[in-house]
């Protein structure tokens, strides 16, 4: 094979936009993944919400990729027919002594650049959702729900359309600097082969830090740990209470965003996700045991207290890849190493992208480019 010009390592939802917006300008684009089919990891399970930009430290990676990345991707979406729905979100506070938390977010979200953000009192809220019981809140109207699974298979349409090949079963096993660019060997259903490529895109999500350590020349002193927290998620049987999102005010502590009320685009109802670091060994698992119901029952009746527990069932659960360990306090932002970070050029490694990677997705991909200089 000749010598491509860009090897994708992941075709989950970033590493699908990264090769979409890769290849138009580069002819020769491969995408690989270790997986049958595009979008089984952390991808394929996540809350499915298009974020604001709300929580995130203000001038990180996070709140900017966000915020660009929410504008463009209704945009991408109403241009390619990807089913979203932008029916807002309310931020909420259970208890009057969280109104500073609250006041707190909405600073914070305007500094990110979300300006529609509108404070809610209890009687505003209870107007809006009847079922919800709060002492006051936040109006998100610009967050929403998508399918992920259609933007994915719209963003490999895109990329195929412009020559993108790609290569499911396909195990990246090692890379080292060749002439002006990398040389990689694959493993492909159990056959080995070599190829060159210009540029290198580490998008391997849970296994990024992995596909680095396999990188000659890189310099182990900046490969981060990747800690794997696992959320699980539980649906709700029945009608819908509600007809926003519901996130409650993050409690101090919690590496999350604690367990909130999201809707699919069906209308279907679910809770999550809790936050369950995986000791350093652990394999993948994506089972969702039901004796959480009652930690999922106690944290949802603080804003729903109408909760029926026998209408909890257990629907699925998903792993993220954090940089913030489980006795880091401060919040860990996206790691994206370009040649400034790492010196090697041509090579970008995505490092920590766990939520809102979804939403930022496209503008992720815009930085890679950026990243690369040359396009």
């Amino acid at each position: 094979m000749d010598k491509l010009d860009v090897v994708v390592i992941g075709a989950g939802v970033v590493g699908l936009a990264v090769a979409a917006r890769l290849s138009r300008r580069l002819g020769q684009v491969l995408l690989i993944d270790r997986a049958e089919t595009i979008g089984t990891g952390i991808s394929g399970r996540n809350s499915e919400v298009i974020h604001a930009g709300i929580y995130y430290p203000t001038g990180s990676l996070k709140a900017r990729l966000c915020v660009e990345g929410k504008q463009q991707l209704y945009a991408y979406c109403r241009r390619r027919g990807v089913a979203m729905n932008p029916l807002g979100k309310l931020i909420v506070a259970t208890q009057a002594e969280q109104q500073a938390q609250l006041d707190a977010l909405l600073i914070k979200g305007r500094a990110n650049g979300v300006d529609d953000l509108a404070p809610l009192s209890s009687r505003q809220l209870q107007t809006l959702e009847p079922e919800l019981s709060a002492a006051a809140g936040l109006l998100s109207p610009s967050t929403g729900i998508i399918d992920s699974h259609g933007l994915m298979l719209s963003l490999l349409a895109e990329a195929e359309e412009q020559g993108v090949i790609f290569c499911p079963l396909t195990e990246f096993i090692s890379a080292h600097g060749h002439g002006d660019g990398f040389r990689l060997e694959l493993n492909q259903q159990g056959e080995r082969m070599t190829i060159d490529t210009h540029y290198l895109i580490n998008s391997a999500g849970l296994y990024a830090s992995q596909v680095a350590g396999r990188i000659e020349g890189l310099a182990k002193s900046i490969i981060p740990s990747l800690h794997w927290c696992k959320g699980h998620y539980f649906a709700y049987q029945g009608k819908s209470p509600f007809t926003h999102l519901i996130y409650p005010v993050p409690e101090p502590g919690l590496k999350g965003l604690g367990i909130h009320a999201t809707l699919d685009l069906g209308g279907q109802l679910k809770f999550g996700p809790d936050t369950q670091y995986l000791a350093p060994d652990s394999q993948e698992s994506y089972e969702v045991n039901d004796t959480l119901r009652q930690g999922f029952f106690e944290a949802i009746s603080r804003y729903y207290p109408n909760l029926d527990i026998d209408r909890l069932v257990p629907a699925y659960a998903g792993i993220r890849p954090k940089l913030q360990g489980p006795d880091d306090n401060e919040v860990a932002d996206f790691l994206i190493q370009g040649e400034a970070e790492h010196g090697m050029h041509g090579l970008v490694n995505l490092l920590g992208i766990e939520s809102p990677g979804l939403t930022a997705s496209l503008a992720i991909a815009k930085e890679v480019s950026r990243r690369l200089e040359t396009l």
